[in-house]
C-alpha cells in the first residue's frame, strides 16, 4: 500500500492532457499496489502566492504564504509516490507549478548546505512527471526547447527526490499526431 500525491497544475481541468495523462499513471499505480491511497494538490484551486521568503512571514500575506508552502511540504513527506503534472507553457512550466516549487524548496526544510555542498532532505520518493506539450519535445529539432523536463528534474532531484520518470503526451497541438496521442502516453507508462 502506497500513498500517492497527484499534482495539478494545469488550468484547463476536464480538457487538459497533463491531468488526464496524470489520472492514468495513478491509475496504473492503483493497480499495481492495491489499497493505496490518492491525495490530490490542485494547483489552481490553492492559489498559491508566486513566492515566499522568511521575510515576508512578519506580514499577514506572508503568514499565509508559509501555511501554503508548510501545507505543501506536508504533502510531499507523507507521500510515497508523486505524480506531477506539467503542461508546458511557453516552452516551460505553468506559473502554478513554479509557485509550488518555490514553496517547498527550502532551505534548512527540504535541502541544506554542508561541508559537500547541498543536500536534498526528501528523499524515498517515486516521482511521476505527467508532461503535456503541443509539439514534439523529447527529441528532433525542439529537444533544446523543452525547459519543462529538465528543470523539474533537477529541481525536485535538487530536494533529494531522484527516482523520477517521465511520461510524455506530445503532438497534441498538430494535426497528424494529436489523435492517439493521449493513448500512445498511456501505453507507454511502467510503474
Amino acid at each position: 500500500m502506497k500513498k500517492i500525491l497527484h499534482v495539478i497544475s494545469s488550468p484547463r481541468h476536464g480538457e487538459s492532457y497533463s491531468i488526464k495523462l496524470g489520472e492514468a499513471i495513478v491509475a496504473k499505480l492503483l493497480l499495481e499496489y492495491p489499497g493505496s491511497t490518492v491525495s490530490t494538490y490542485n494547483l489552481e484551486e490553492a492559489h498559491i502566492a508566486s513566492f515566499f521568503t522568511p521575510l515576508e512571514a512578519r506580514t499577514p500575506a506572508g503568514v499565509e504564504a508559509a501555511r501554503h508552502s508548510d501545507e505543501a511540504i506536508r504533502a510531499i513527506r507523507e507521500a510515497d509516490i508523486l505524480v506531477v503534472g506539467a503542461p508546458m507553457y511557453n516552452f516551460n512550466i505553468h506559473s502554478s507549478l513554479k509557485a509550488w516549487l518555490d514553496h517547498i524548496v527550502r532551505s534548512g526544510v527540504t535541502f541544506s548546505y554542508g561541508a559537500t555542498g547541498a543536500e536534498g532532505l526528501v528523499t524515498g520518493k517515486k516521482v511521476y512527471l505527467a508532461v503535456a506539450t503541443g509539439g514534439v519535445y523529447s527529441s528532433g529539432p525542439m529537444k533544446e526547447y523543452d525547459f519543462v523536463v529538465p528543470y523539474l528534474t533537477w529541481m525536485l532531484s535538487f530536494i533529494g527526490m531522484k527516482d523520477i520518470s517521465v511520461v510524455r503526451v506530445e503532438g497534441t497541438a498538430i494535426p497528424e499526431l494529436k489523435e492517439g496521442a493521449l493513448e500512445r502516453a498511456v501505453a507507454s507508462i511502467e510503474v
